[in-house]
């Protein structure tokens, strides 16, 4: 019923920049927060960036200064715009999103995820 669709991901230089976006669709009432989720091998899933709804941010402490997340409501879309990357940041980022289903209860919701690797 719900579907986040994730693109913008690959491979990138260190000190190069990324874009990364994801789409919500389906049956949605309200969207309450989006937010970027990260994981790399053999690591746990960690937060990167969210954004409610209201436009207030949270980040990651490795990231703050160089990663910035925004919002088209309008577009159910979440955007995550990454520069100066460092090979530490190569993972897999997953899209999540805190929304209302038509008709139905509040959840959380993942994308599928998209590779991003930074390596000269």
């Amino acid at each position: 019923q719900v579907q986040l669709v994730e693109s913008g991901g690959g491979l990138v230089q260190p000190g190069g920049s990324l874009r990364l976006s994801c789409a919500a669709s389906g049956s949605i009432f309200s969207i309450h927060a989006m937010g970027w989720y990260r994981q790399a091998p053999g690591k746990q899933r960690e937060l990167v960036a969210a954004i409610t709804s209201g436009g207030s941010t949270n980040y990651a402490d490795s990231v703050k200064g160089r990663f910035t997340i925004s919002r088209d409501n309008a577009k159910n879309t979440v955007y995550l715009q990454m520069n100066s990357l460092k090979p530490e940041d190569t993972a897999v980022y997953y899209c999540n999103a805190d929304l209302s289903v038509v008709g139905g209860p509040r959840g959380d919701y993942w994308g599928q995820g998209t590779q991003v690797t930074v390596s000269s």
